[in-house]
């Protein structure tokens, strides 16, 4: 089971303290974007084996967003930051890359 801190209140809980929202950072497109540009925001997700950027909310909390860094292999958990940054803060960054060398996920390593 995964174990979560919430960023913004700073309570500590199993995942079913909170409800999982998809991948995070993905670049949302509005009117005027192109038929695919809004095809591969709703259908293109990445799934990878090992480290994920994801969506949180604190459900049985205070209720807001945030994001976290997993492990889909092993479960471990990097981090929790707020929702509202446009990448992870560095010491998460620095914590995937000590354990997996070589590290990406999308445009960020």
């Amino acid at each position: 089971m995964l174990i979560l801190t919430c960023p913004y209140c700073g309570v500590t809980g199993e995942e079913t303290e909170f409800h999982g929202g998809g991948e995070a950072h993905l670049k949302r497109f509005g009117p005027g974007s192109s038929d695919e540009e809004f095809h591969d925001y709703l259908f293109s997700k990445v799934n990878p084996k090992g480290v994920h950027l994801e969506r949180w909310r604190h459900n049985n909390g205070c209720g807001k967003w945030f994001h976290a860094a997993r492990d889909t292999v092993t479960l471990e958990v990097y981090g929790t930051y707020s929702a509202q940054t446009s990448e992870p803060p560095q010491e998460i960054k620095d914590a995937i890359t000590a354990k997996r060398p070589g590290w990406s996920w999308r445009e960020f390593a």
